[in-house]
């Protein structure tokens, strides 16, 4: 049995513990943008998704919620990601885009 007064020793610098990653690829990922609502909003993600996916999106890859007032729509979009470099290089990509205002 350790004695209490002892004072307990620091970590070992060099030991290295094994860090599970947060998410596991390959996964199934959902990615929500929110825009003005507007005329081809829903349309002009779905091709922005296709086009950094490399693929067509299936029908039922995306959701669309309007806001109460009208004023937003909110789309969750579910992709197929093989890796964190293309899930970073995707919120790069709708980081930098005008017509999204809110992105999760």
């Amino acid at each position: 049995m350790s004695d209490p007064t002892e004072p307990t020793k620091p970590p070992d610098p060099t030991s290295v513990e094994e860090v599970k990653p947060l998410i596991v690829y390959p996964t199934e990922y959902a990615f929500k943008v929110m825009g003005r609502q507007e005329h081809g909003f829903s349309e002009y993600i779905r091709q922005k998704f296709a086009r950094l996916m490399g693929a067509e999106l299936s029908p039922d890859a995306i959701s669309e919620n309007v806001s109460k007032e009208g004023r937003y729509t909110s789309l969750t979009v579910s992709v197929y990601l093989h890796s964190e470099e293309q899930r970073k290089a995707i919120y790069t990509d709708i980081h930098s885009d005008k017509r999204i205002v809110y992105y999760l």
